[in-house]
């Protein structure tokens, strides 16, 4: 089967600024199920496994489309690299719930695309974005959490919140590449100010998509009672855990390996059978 591969898709956010999408997609005259992957907090689209994992999704006959948001700290130019911090430190969720739409409304009119089978997939905080997104907009038929949070009040507490609020700025530190990552205090101000909006329970809760939420037992960011948390809250879902899984499914940055990892694998195979049976 030949699969077509269109990456570094230029999409246009008036509310936002430009970024990229990838579209991967069988050659077929058969109209095809959009899957939309949202990736997490300091991830973007190219990251470790991603690329074999958006291969066996358009294998097994999905229109699969990834994409970067538009603050997620990499740029239309240098899309593997956090290369504009600036963004990165002045990103929150609206901004990332207001680009989600735009890739949504980018891809459900495309030529190969069943704009009546519309899943959103998302990792970490993209899972989080993602449940927020699916009780918004009816469009969306599916939706998958990888790893999610269960609540995007992620701020920090008592002494560190005093300055963060003060100086107006706070760093993390990216294990991986040794930046300072800066997050501006306006994230928070964003968070507060649509809080109502941004309840996490509340839109499990009300969601009137399939719902599968997959989650691996040693994940070492994102408590597995997440998870649990997320499927209490919303019955008609599906929970599935991976055993020994970490956050990121046994991938990493870079990935070399022409197979996906096995906990990944097991992660994308669940998802194509779900999909098949339940959308």
């Amino acid at each position: 089967m030949h699969i077509t591969k269109k990456q570094n898709i230029i999409i246009s956010n008036p509310e936002t600024k430009e970024f990229l999408a990838d579209a991967f997609y069988p050659e077929t005259d058969k109209k095809l199920p959009l899957i939309l992957f949202v990736h997490g907090y300091k991830g973007y689209k190219d990251w470790g496994a991603w690329n074999r994992m958006a291969e066996r999704f358009a294998e097994a006959g999905f229109f699969f489309v990834k994409f970067n948001f538009s603050h997620n700290g990499t740029t239309v130019e240098d899309p593997h690299n956090f290369a504009d911090l600036e963004a990165f430190g002045n990103n929150n969720y609206s901004k990332e719930l207001s680009d989600l739409g735009a890739v949504i409304d980018y891809f459900i009119q495309h030529e190969k695309v069943d704009d009546q089978k519309l899943i959103v997939m998302g990792h970490s905080r993209g899972g989080g974005i993602s449940i927020i997104k699916t009780f918004e907009d009816e469009r969306i038929n599916g939706l998958i959490t990888l790893a999610s949070v269960d609540t995007l009040d992620r701020f920090p507490k008592n002494d560190a919140f005093e300055r963060w609020e003060k100086a107006g700025v706070f760093y993390v530190l990216n294990g991986r590449t040794k930046q300072e990552m800066p997050h501006y205090y306006q994230f928070y101000e964003d968070f507060k100010h649509n809080e109502f909006r941004f309840d996490i329970e509340r839109a499990t809760e009300m969601a009137m998509a399939q719902m599968l939420i997959i989650h691996g037992t040693q994940d070492e960011s994102v408590s597995m009672k997440s998870a649990e948390h997320l499927h209490i809250l919303n019955p008609n879902s599906e929970l599935f855990l991976i055993e020994g899984a970490n956050h990121t499914f046994g991938a990493k940055e870079p990935w070399e390996e022409n197979e996906l990892p096995e906990d990944l694998h097991i992660l994308t195979e669940k998802c194509i059978d779900f999909i098949q049976q339940k959308i």
